[in-house]
């Protein structure tokens, strides 16, 4: 398979979400990721609308690309077996706590015994030096944990979960990231190492980038937060017969907007005038901003925003993705598949000039659980 990680080769012992999308990313980059399940396949089999037992659309999504293998490592014979995969790998994922691992033979010293120039990765609930590590962790108790819930209720609304198994993406991304710079180490020095990559801590430093406010100094200079994104009005805005996202931002959007509107002199006035003061009182532009969009239909509002330079977009549900004219012009969507199913899957979104990933109408889709042992 093409791709800038053609010739790595991964073995990928995880479940569920975030080591799943992280191999996935692998596999999109030319990596050979070969997905090793327990007897009765991965839960995600299961997950989502299906057309056959153990084909679900959750686990099509995360493991396309990937070759599949059943091992039993509770059973001696398949234990050899793993050694003389790990033997020949240049990397290992797995998401387990890791007493789970370890007990499994797929613990990072047992691993790294076996093959001293491998990587291994494990994705951990909490970093396993603290208080939390051996705690058990999902994508919503981590919401929960990192502030994200809580950042979400700040809209006049209770705490609440985004719509998306955003943390395990999130990790299981940090963890590719992690995984391709610890191979290029190991490239350089012969030597692999054993990485941890905990869902808490990367959420923790993910949710504060913008959010450190006050908190960022020593001494603290005050509370965290960041005015704009925590407004109540930061919405998406009703028009008089929709709803569209409008972003006016920068000094120069909000003189051409509330030029247009004839309120150009509101940024005369000390409260508006700088980025600073703008971003204090952001709830009284954004106020109005609401307020103004109500008078005009959605599409004077896109011909408008488009034709001062603001970014503006409809508000769109998932199913309309399928029929987006940029989707369309750019072959995002793709069938896969043979004589035994055909399957629609999203193409990856990076392109590379000199190592150019696979045509994805070309991807290997998973294997039936009772194909495989």
């Amino acid at each position: 398979m093409p791709g800038p990680l053609a010739g790595v080769k991964v073995l990928d012992f995880s479940t569920t979400f975030s080591g799943p999308y992280c191999t996935l990313q692998l596999a999109d980059l030319g990596a050979d990721v070969v997905k090793i399940e327990a007897p009765g396949g991965d839960i995600t089999r299961n997950l989502g609308t299906s057309r056959e037992p153990g084909m679900a659309s959750v686990f099509l999504a995360c493991n396309r690309g990937k070759s599949s293998l059943v091992l039993d490592l509770k059973n001696a014979s398949d234990r050899d077996r793993l050694d003389a995969l790990l033997q020949n790998a240049d990397a290992l994922v797995h998401n387990m706590r890791l007493p789970a691992a370890e007990k499994l033979g797929i613990g990072p010293e047992r691993a790294l015994d076996v093959n001293p120039r491998l990587v291994h990765v494990a994705i951990t609930g909490y970093d396993t030096t603290g208080p939390y590590g051996r705690r058990p962790a999902y994508d919503d108790t981590v919401q929960a944990m990192s502030g994200l819930a809580w950042l979400q209720g700040l809209s006049g609304g209770e705490p609440t979960y985004v719509a998306s198994a955003v943390v395990d993406k999130i990790t299981g991304m940090s963890a590719a990231m992690a995984l391709i710079a610890a191979l290029y180490s190991a490239q350089r020095s012969g030597v692999g190492q054993a990485v941890e990559v905990p869902m808490f801590e990367t959420m923790v430093g993910f949710n504060l980038t913008e959010q450190w406010g006050g908190r960022a100094f020593v001494p603290a200079l005050g509370d965290t937060g960041y005015a704009r994104l925590r407004s109540e009005y930061r919405r998406p805005y009703r028009t008089s017969d929709g709803v569209i996202s409008v972003l006016v931002y920068h000094e120069g959007h909000w003189r051409r907007f509330l030029g247009a509107i004839g309120r150009a002199d509101l940024l005369d006035r000390d409260e508006f005038r700088t980025a600073a003061a703008r971003n204090d009182n952001i709830d009284a532009l954004y106020r109005l901003l609401a307020e103004e969009l109500t008078t005009r239909t959605t599409a004077d509002w896109l011909e408008l925003f488009d034709r001062i330079d603001v970014p503006v977009a409809r508000v769109k549900t998932l199913d309309e993705l399928f029929d987006d004219e940029q989707l369309k012009a750019v072959d995002f969507f793709h069938e896969v598949g043979d004589e035994n199913g055909r399957y629609l899957t999203a193409r990856p979104a990076f392109r590379f000039s000199a190592t150019p990933v696979a045509d994805p109408s070309d991807m290997r889709m998973p294997s039936r659980i009772d194909e495989l042992r």
